[in-house]
């Protein structure tokens, strides 16, 4: 820890400004002592408050403008440490990071599309291939996640250990600003007790113009003094509240250090073991499903060669006592020659029917022919002779 220093040192080369004038001045002023804090300082910083309270010249305005600021100094540019501590971390960077690792190992897929008999060779003949290829390229992906995190890592935890130093530096800044203070309210206490009121009292008995500004300056002073230790007391506040974002900094960079850390000793390792035993899984599956292929494949030639041959034997057997003309052949020609024959001799019937009746009607015909002939001949003759 920062060894503390109290000094009347100012921090900054400023021109005091002028004191403002009271006019009016109180009569009698009730002090109101705070010094429970003091019991939380060792004899020796006891001591070295008391003694620096000693020191302290409210009528001096230069002094008391600056009186305390190096400590405030210290104050703002250690807020502005953590402040700048905070603005540039990128926490967003490892979530997506972190993100991006699952994606990745969720992504990996190692099923194949082929499908039908044939695909299944080219499955079987490719998909080991296809494993390595694809775990391969989730691996360099994968390798180039756990190094960004691996980074992040190392600079999370350097910012625990930073953090942790600068916790530590806010403990002291606190402390040295509240001896400032315990310092200020004693010198305030012992002035506002012993010196303000036999001025006022002077004043009140003499009535001099000169013992009444006296005594309303010393007030002023008094007030000022005041209101730079009220100064101080907001700062010790930033102070104290600096502390808890500390440690609620430093508590989010461990549970992101503690989440890098599992996903490269649990998560990593863990999907490459289950790549192995996948490709294992993988090679057995394989060899069952190629000799399951074959046993098929035998079973299905064996029964095709089966019903094959039964056909063939019921065939060669049907043939083998068949006649070299069948029965039911010979009957149906048989039947068809009787039947033609009747036929036949039904169409010659027939027809010597017609031609007897086609000769009796030619006959006729012939007959009517001659008469008509007669009949002609005959009419020729009667008209000649006439």
């Amino acid at each position: 820890m920062e060894e503390i220093k109290l000094t009347m040192e100012p921090a900054f080369n400023e021109e005091p400004a002028a004191p403002a004038l009271t006019l009016e001045m109180e009569e009698e002023k009730k002090p109101e002592v705070v010094m429970q804090e003091e019991a939380a300082l060792t004899p020796a910083e006891q001591k070295m408050v008391a003694d620096f309270a000693q020191k302290i010249d409210i009528t001096n305005t230069t002094q008391v403008m600056q009186y305390g600021s190096v400590a405030q100094k210290k104050i703002a540019g250690f807020s502005e440490s953590a402040l700048a501590n905070v603005r540039t971390k990128d926490l967003g960077e490892i979530g997506e990071a972190i993100t991006g690792l699952v994606t990745e190992l969720k992504g990996f897929d190692i099923e194949e599309e082929e499908k039908g008999f044939l695909g299944f060779f080219k499955k079987t003949g490719n998909k080991i291939s296809s494993m390595k290829a694809k775990y391969d390229k989730a691996e360099v992906n994968v390798d180039k996640i756990c190094t960004v995190l691996e980074n992040h890592q190392v600079q999370l935890l350097k910012d625990i250990a930073m953090l942790d130093k600068m916790y530590e530096m806010n403990l002291a800044y606190f402390k040295e600003l509240s001896m400032y203070i315990l310092a200020g309210k004693k010198k305030l206490h012992e002035v506002e007790t012993t010196v303000l009121p036999p001025m006022v009292k002077k004043a009140k008995r003499t009535g001099l113009p000169e013992d009444a500004q006296a005594a309303n300056d010393m007030d002023a002073m008094c007030q000022s003094f005041e209101k730079k230790l009220h100064d101080l007391e907001l700062t010790r506040m930033v102070s104290i509240q600096m502390g808890p974002q500390i440690r609620l900094v430093q508590n989010n960079d461990k549970i992101m250090a503690e989440k890098i850390q599992s996903s490269l000793v649990n998560t990593i390792p863990l999907w490459k073991s289950q790549m192995v035993l996948a490709l294992g899984i993988a090679h057995s599956t394989q060899a069952i499903e190629a000799q399951r292929a074959v046993t098929d494949m035998t079973n299905d030639l064996l029964r095709k060669n089966a019903d094959a041959l039964k056909m063939g034997s019921i065939q060669a057997a049907k043939e083998s006592e068949r006649g070299i003309v069948d029965i039911e052949t010979l009957k149906h020609t048989n039947e068809q020659l009787i039947s033609t024959l009747d036929e036949v001799a039904h169409i010659q019937e027939e027809g010597r029917q017609k031609r007897r009746e086609a000769e009796a009607e030619l006959g006729r015909i012939e007959g009517e022919l001659k008469q008509k002939l007669l009949e002609i001949r005959n009419a020729s003759t009667t008209v000649s002779q006439a």
